[in-house]
């Protein structure tokens, strides 16, 4: 299991040695909105296989920020850690907020995947230059703006803010609140409470922040990050008595922080029509999509009830009330489990009753995590086949275990034998796996008869069977 810890302002660093270099562009790869927004994302973070991990939780639901790599970083092991981690825990797999530069990668990863691009999500990205020097016919309502404030505030300048400044930004808040138009709107209200915790860090590093002063009067404020390429800017705030002070402020603090920015991120519109009608208005170059992948396993897709299956001696099929009994005692067996690898009645976590066991079985295969065979010979249950951990890639494992008074018959080769086939041919899998201990002898000689050897560590053979 990866080792998680809550992101608080003192981890902003640790972020930024990942954020820093990050060419996705989007702005949730950035410190700044990790901590803006912790209260809505609730973001916890990880480092595994030179990576930064993200794991949030929307709405109660997780979701997995794409992982950023350090110089050293494995994508491709760190998203294996996620999927296993999702196995593990039984949650349903979402990446989300991919950037467009790693979504066909994912696409290729996951054969069952639904994708989603939300308009909403969407961040408003603009050529450094163009925000620069505002040039050409489609930034003349921009210009004229400019000229309109600069005629009614001619000696008005922008200047950076540094935490010197935190008395200057108090005060405009104040006077920003007297004329803020969306003070009915909770919404806005909570944006604003958190744009104004952010303002309050303008001694870290990472951040750089302006300000258009009329006077000793701010009027205007921006805060923003760098992150790769792109600038980010996280924080754009102006009185709106000023008339043409917003694009002026735009203007000034891309002038004034931009120089080595190829991109400025200006963020999401938040589905609100006067946002999205402003940053329209600044010409986008394109808007930075955002993808979410949802990957599925083949049961979902391809198995809609737990079938029969036929061999020479046996019968596999579910399981049913009346096994209840016969499937306790073999689940319940520890001298003849020790060799299965999982610990049923630790799993559980609570007290052991008569249909625990039945009842996770039926769970599992309800949300489509596994499927429990029962192994019947001439209808008595002796056994069970568990094809499980689908991996969103096209495998699963395979495990089985005989009851003790039937051990030593072939009966395990010939259930798991059935068992792996039908997950190839009726699962559409293309891989299936299983693992012995390097001790079991009896399971390496059953494995090795119907499988190819993939591998071994310390504690385990490895096998694999293929399309």
């Amino acid at each position: 299991m990866l080792n998680y810890q809550e992101v608080r302002e003192q981890d902003a660093e640790l972020l930024r040695r990942y954020y820093a270099d990050c060419n996705y562009g989007l702005c949730e790869y950035s410190a700044g909105t990790k901590l803006m927004w912790r209260e809505v994302l609730h973001p916890m973070w990880a480092e595994a296989a030179g990576c930064l991990i993200i794991r949030n939780t929307i709405d109660g639901k997780v979701a997995y920020d794409y992982p950023v790599p350090g110089p050293e970083g494995d994508e491709d092991a760190a998203l294996t850690l996620i999927e296993n981690e999702c196995m593990e825990t039984g949650t349903p797999l979402a990446i989300s907020v991919v950037p467009q530069c790693r979504a066909a990668e994912l696409m290729a990863r996951y054969p069952y995947v639904t994708v989603s691009n939300i308009r909403t999500w969407k961040d408003y990205i603009y050529r450094a230059e163009d925000l620069r020097s505002f040039a050409g016919r489609r930034y003349s309502g921009q210009r004229n703006h400019i000229k309109k404030f600069r005629a009614v505030c001619p000696n008005a300048e922008f200047r950076p803010l540094t935490a010197e400044d935190l008395p200057l930004v108090e005060a405009f808040w104040t006077d920003y609140e007297a004329e803020f138009a969306k003070g009915d709107n909770a919404k806005a209200r909570g944006e604003l409470e958190l744009a104004k915790k952010m303002l309050r860090m303008l001694d870290k590093p990472w951040f750089v922040a302006g300000g258009m002063l009329d006077g000793e009067r701010l009027i205007a404020l921006s805060l923003a990050e760098k992150c790769g390429e792109t600038l980010i800017i996280h924080i754009e705030k102006a009185l709106y008595s000023y008339t043409g002070v917003y694009p002026a402020m735009v203007q000034a603090f891309a002038q004034a922080f931009g120089g080595g920015a190829a991109w400025l991120n200006r963020e999401d519109d938040a589905a609100d029509r006067g946002l999205r009608t402003s940053k329209l208005q600044y010409g986008p170059d394109h808007l930075g999509d955002k993808y979410r992948f949802q990957p599925h396993s083949e049961l979902e897709y391809h198995v809609r009830a737990i079938p029969t299956l036929t061999t020479e001696r046996l019968t596999l099929s579910p399981l049913t009330e009346e096994d209840i009994p016969a499937y306790n005692a073999l689940v319940l067996d520890g001298e003849r489990n020790r060799w299965w690898g999982y610990d049923d009645v630790a799993g559980l976590g609570g007290p052991v009753e008569e249909r625990s066991f039945f009842d996770v079985a039926r769970r599992d295969f309800e949300n489509r995590l596994a499927v429990n065979f029962a192994v019947r010979l001439d209808g008595k249950l002796i056994g069970e086949a568990v094809l499980y951990r689908f991996d969103y890639r096209g495998s699963a494992e395979l495990g089985c275990r005989i009851s003790r008074e039937y051990a030593g018959h072939g009966y395990g080769t010939e259930a798991f034998a059935a068992a792996a086939e039908w997950g190839l041919y009726g699962v559409h899998l293309t891989r299936v796996v299983a693992k012995c201990f390097k001790e079991n002898e009896a399971s390496r000689r059953m494995l090795s008869s119907c499988m190819r050897p993939n591998g071994e560590d310390e504690t385990f053979y490895y096998f694999e069977k293929r399309v």
